[in-house]
């Protein structure tokens, strides 16, 4: 017997994948040597940023990563004038006190080295995903590359939102609470370079990373993996999950991983919202397919 579903699969056949897009076959090699180039541009570009970055080191090491241990930096300022809009000190914080020193005899090299990677990362992910994606796309089914259409922009975008929630927010918070905490007045805050500099490149990377969750949700519902009846039965079991992420990529302190882990549950509830949204659309174009082919069938006995 012949149900709803299956007309509405018969007459929408272009919609479906019923084969993989139109175009000359490639060997096994062949994609391997084109997977290889795309690498090789991407890992290129980041070479490239990093370079730069690496022979700017006084503004990278000056305004940018110690940005945050100024009380000039942005966040601090707008912390005070929101303060005064209040009537309240609570807010501003005029003084970051705490020293920054090397401990380690390669320390400063090696510093200097892994924050020129981390800025070429972050600058150089747009190109070295649109290059990856320029690889993976044209193996997509005619509806997949619907589905994804204007990937690279939204990918870049919210990992780009997520890059400066972790600089201008997460990382002067963690930097003020964390470098003024004491257990005791006479026990000095003293903070290892390698500490300072890897605590703002992993709060940077995963906040940039974990902004993609609404995206990656949106591609899941569409194909139909994701619905959010399943989102919302399993909130608890992805708290759970959201804060040992939190624990893997940060440091070894819960204060931290609190940081980390709190927008995410919040993107997580967005996410819930995104893959709702992506549902009752598919449900009303299902809705109206059906009833167009209902009304086909009509005017045909007709």
């Amino acid at each position: 017997m012949t149900t709803n579903q299956d007309l509405i699969e018969q007459n929408s056949g272009n919609n479906l994948p019923n084969g993989m897009p139109e175009g000359d076959e490639m060997s096994f090699l062949d994609h391997l040597e084109e997977l290889r180039w795309h690498l090789i541009r991407s890992v290129a570009s980041v070479l490239i940023f990093s370079i730069i970055a690496f022979v700017s080191k006084s503004f990278v090491f000056g305004t940018i990563i110690f940005g945050p241990s100024k009380p000039d930096f942005l966040t601090y300022r707008a912390l005070c004038r929101l303060s005064e809009l209040i009537n309240s000190d609570a807010l501003c914080i005029d003084s970051v006190s705490f020293i920054i020193q090397n401990r380690v005899m390669t320390g400063q090299f090696t510093m200097h080295i892994l924050a020129s990677v981390v800025i070429g990362l972050v600058l150089a992910f747009p190109y070295a995903f649109w290059e990856v994606w320029r690889f993976v796309k044209p193996g997509l089914y005619d509806n997949e590359q619907k589905v994804t259409r204007g990937a690279t922009f939204f990918v870049t975008m919210l990992f780009l939102t997520g890059v400066f929630f972790g600089y201008y927010v997460l990382s002067p918070l963690a930097i003020n609470f964390l470098t003024s905490y004491q257990v005791d007045p006479s026990i000095l805050n003293e903070i290892d370079l390698t500490s300072y500099v890897s605590t703002i490149a992993m709060m940077v990377l995963a906040c940039g990373l974990m902004f993609q969750l609404p995206m990656v949700v949106y591609f899941l519902s569409k194909v139909g993996v994701v619905t959010p009846e399943i989102m919302r039965e399993y909130r608890k079991h992805a708290f759970i999950v959201i804060l040992v992420v939190g624990a893997v990529i940060t440091p070894p302190d819960p204060i931290t991983q609190v940081f980390v882990a709190t927008p995410i549950f919040f993107l997580y509830q967005g996410s819930i919202l995104v893959s709702a949204r992506v549902h009752r659309r598919a449900q009303r174009e299902e809705r109206e397919a059906l009833e167009r082919l209902e009304r086909s069938e009509a005017e045909g006995k007709e």
